[in-house]
């Protein structure tokens, strides 16, 4: 059960949450994450109902209300317009105040916000409404349009056509302007390009056609009572370009005023420019951290090949159902997930797990719509169409992920909702100061400081610090077979210390095979084999099993039993030929007083290397040992020396008796372990771990291990084929391979230093520059920011941010 909680601030909310919950009787576990403010509680009674724990959570003194699958829902909006923090800071308010809401996390490198509510009360009518009322424009997204990726291409086509006019006209200006800056010099400049009033004309059109965007957004957010960079851009270009104005047309009535006859067509037409410039960028920047959802959806077949009443039909992917049998043909992408009914082939399932060898598929394996058929026709049941499908989920968790908001995005959420004011407020205070005890012309002084203020504080690249980071992070993930669930296990995965390893399925294979063949000298090895072999065939336990694959492998010929006996706690007794067979543990040899030889100390150290032996009798007579292990996955060794020489803890969990785990931890090279686990007490292990100061990640299966995933600080699932969307595990590991658990701490903690960078550029570049453009250098060194290197300097900013987390996409596992 999920609960969304309420006023939730700190660790220790959390703790006396936890402490409430887990006093329920029948509560198995209780996980409470506070950057979502939900609680997850598993149950091993029934009778524990929510209300129960609802009220606990009250008691605690907070507000508390179960948050079912079919209880709410998730959707996501495209939210055009937004420029900066603080852009983002009031979409958020808006649209946390509609009725239903339970969270809204909006992305300003995305230009998406993701909302969740409850299911049948959240309106996104009433969300967009809402957004647009505050200037903004906003749709719903849907998971396989690509209507956001066309408009974010328009816009920056846009910005271009504005960039390029304005450029051209700039130049102009400035050439105009020479005389005007350096009296004396520039009468080569011809003269009706200096005129006053062609400059008043170019200027003005610049200001209002190319930058005339500043002028409406920073229309729309004055109208609801707040301020974002676009109002510091259009106060800044707008002084400069008034004044010049005013000056062109009454020059003598404000020289005999007192007012300096000085023009700013250059200022104002260069830093609007250059604003654009930054724009443009920024833009092209941003489309290219958010390449990943467009590549997935580039992925998709658009018809497929389907047998209905006998007749071979071309349809639409979109019309394939369920149990729909499927033809594929060399060179064909594989429409949607299904299982091989017909035919053997070697699929490319690069796109799904990052690995380039192709995988052969025959008969009963399962195949995942988008991968690519190499070779062979082969016929295939499908099983998972539309949404349900490997590669809609992937795309629905790489959307919402991106569209995720870091914790540490707090802290730029805090500053961006008074850094504009405070910004307008030192502007004001600047042009006070300086107008009274600047030098002469003092009024000139005042303005230059007051428009390199406004120009150079512009918070875009607060904004864009994080979630552009958390956008390549994902992207990245998504293309090494890595499904990160938010940004908020992206951040928490670069502080893991213990990384607990489940061994079946994760450092194992999960499935047993035949190890080791010890027969006596009147019987071969295939001898033994064979006779095993045969008898296992009528026997359901996995260790037969493995038996009779391995003969299926070497070709030997299986005979079926004539009789077959189960002995419970010992072995099985069969006919075999008219011969007794005899296959378990030393109890049944003993029991028919069967003479071992030496073989009991063999089978004594096969056990201590973590093989199960099984003794074989035929006759009466012994026949030889044969033993069974889960064995290593031929990563694990690898894996775990990568994650031992990352200073990580690694620490093996596993319900096998002491012997097998030690003899498996020591041959994987794991240093600790924990052995006899129930699987209902691995979170109870887990949070053990927990409680002694360890941030803790857990590597599991996903579907048994569930609740430890969910307790773990980080819950990393090994998911294969159309397992990857396990809703427990906050990463899923869609190949299979521990080693991808390196690549995912590995990435996390590139991605987090990323963010750091980013953040210091951001803060750092405002912290100096902003001083410096108030004159805070101009008593000791004479030193005044010029608006148009403020201007350039802004843009910069924003398009240097990007530009280092573009960078990311460069990242290699170093395994």
């Amino acid at each position: 059960m999920i609960f969304a909680i309420k006023g939730m601030t700190c660790a220790s909310c959390v703790n006396r949450v936890e402490k409430k919950i887990s006093k329920i009787e029948g509560v198995a576990s209780v996980s409470v994450n506070l950057a979502s403010n939900q609680a997850q509680v598993e149950v091993e009674d029934s009778s524990v109902t929510s209300e129960q724990i609802t009220e606990a959570i009250e008691q605690a003194g907070y507000e508390a209300k179960r948050m079912d699958e079919d209880d709410h829902s998730k959707v996501l909006f495209s939210v055009k317009g937004m420029t900066c923090a603080s852009c983002v800071n009031r979409v958020e308010k808006t649209i946390s105040k509609a009725e239903g809401v339970r969270s809204v996390t909006v992305n300003l490198a995305a230009n998406q916000a993701q909302v969740e509510g409850e299911k049948g009360i959240l309106q996104p009518e009433e969300v967009i409404r809402r957004i647009e009322k505050i200037g903004y424009e906003a749709s719903i997204i849907n998971e396989s349009d690509q209507e956001v990726t066309n408009d974010q291409e328009e816009e920056t086509k846009k910005l271009l056509k504005d960039f390029t006019i304005a450029a051209i006209l700039s130049s102009v200006v400035l050439l105009g302007s020479i005389p005007h800056m350096m009296h004396g010099w520039g009468a080569w400049v011809p003269s009706f390009l200096s005129n006053p009033f062609f400059l008043l004309i170019l200027t003005s059109y610049i200001q209002l056609v190319p930058g005339w965007r500043f002028y409406k957004n920073s229309y729309k957010v004055l109208k609801n009572g707040s301020a974002d960079m676009n109002v510091l851009v259009a106060m800044g270009t707008s002084a400069a370009w008034l004044y010049s104005g005013a000056m062109t047309l009454f020059p003598t009535q404000l020289t005999d005023m007192g007012f300096p006859y000085q023009l700013y067509y250059d200022v104002t037409t260069v830093i609007t420019t250059l604003i654009l410039l930054g724009r443009y960028f920024e833009a092209k920047a941003k489309g290219q951290t958010s390449t990943a959802i467009k590549k997935l959806l580039s992925l998709q077949a658009k018809t497929a090949r389907v047998v209905r009443d006998g007749t071979e039909l071309e349809v639409a992917v979109d019309e394939v159902k369920i149990d729909d049998e499927i033809i594929v043909r060399p060179g064909e992408r594989i429409p949607v997930d299904g299982v091989v009914i017909k035919g053997r082939s070697t699929i490319d399932e690069s796109m799904l797990t990052g690995e380039s060898i192709p995988v052969e598929k025959t008969t009963g394996d399962e195949v995942i719509g988008a991968t690519i058929n190499k070779s062979g026709s082969f016929r295939f049941r499908a099983t998972k169409v539309g949404k349900e499908t490997a590669l809609a989920q992937i795309i629905r968790m790489v959307n919402e992920a991106q569209g995720s908001k870091a914790p540490i995005q707090r802290i730029v959420d805090v500053i961006s909702a008074y850094f504009v004011p405070a910004v307008l407020l030192t502007a004001v205070i600047s042009f006070v100061i300086w107008f009274f005890v600047g030098p002469d012309p003092s009024l000139i002084f005042a303005l230059t400081t007051f428009i390199a203020i406004l120009i150079i504080a512009c918070p875009c690249a607060l904004g864009l610090a994080t979630p552009t980071a958390i956008m390549v992070g994902t992207e990245k993930g998504a293309e090494n077979g890595i499904l990160i669930k938010n940004a908020t296990s992206l951040e928490r995965a670069h502080k893991i210390k213990t990384v607990v390893l489940d061994k079946t399925g994760t450092i194992t294979e999960g499935k047993p095979k035949l190890t080791d063949l010890l027969p006596t000298e009147t019987f071969t090895e295939e001898q033994l084999l064979q006779v095993a072999a045969s008898v296992e065939t009528v026997s359901e336990h996995p260790l037969g099993e493995a038996i009779v694959e391995a003969a299926k492998e070497k070709e030997l010929t299986i005979d079926a039993p004539d009789s077959f006996e189960a002995i419970v706690g010992h072995g099985l007794l069969a006919k075999l030929n008219n011969r007794e067979v005899l296959i378990g543990n030393i109890k049944l040899m003993n029991k028919y007083n069967i003479d071992l030889k030496t073989y009991e100390k063999k089978a004594i150290a096969l056990a201590d290397q973590g093989k199960t032996p099984m003794y074989v009798g035929v006759d009466g007579q012994f026949a030889g040992v044969i033993a069974v292990a889960d064995t290593l996955k031929k990563e694990t060794t690898v894996a775990i020396k990568a994650l031992q020489s990352m200073g990580i803890e690694v620490i093996m969990l596993t319900g096998d008796h002491e012997r097998t785990a030690k003899a498996i931890a020591e041959e994987a090279g794991i240093e600790h372990y924990i052995a006899e686990v129930l699987p209902e007490h691995k979170a109870e292990e887990v949070k053990k771990l927990q409680l002694s100061g360890k941030v803790v990640a857990m590597v599991g299966d996903g579907i048994n291990d569930a609740p430890a995933l969910a307790q773990a600080d980080v819950g990393i699932a090994i998911g294969t084929g159309t397992d990857i969307a396990m809703e427990t595990a906050d990463i899923t590991l869609i190949r299979g391979d521990i080693k991808s658990v390196v690549t995912a701490l590995q990435l996390s903690k590139a991605t987090m230093r990323m963010i750091w960078q980013n953040l210091g550029w951001a803060f750092g570049y405002n912290i100096v520059l902003i001083p410096v453009a108030a004159g805070l250098l101009y008593p000791l060194f004479g030193i005044l920011l010029n608006p148009m290197i403020a201007g350039a300097a802004m843009a910069f900013s924003s398009v240097s941010v990007i530009l280092n987390t573009l960078r990311l996409r460069k990242f290699k596992s170093t395994i």
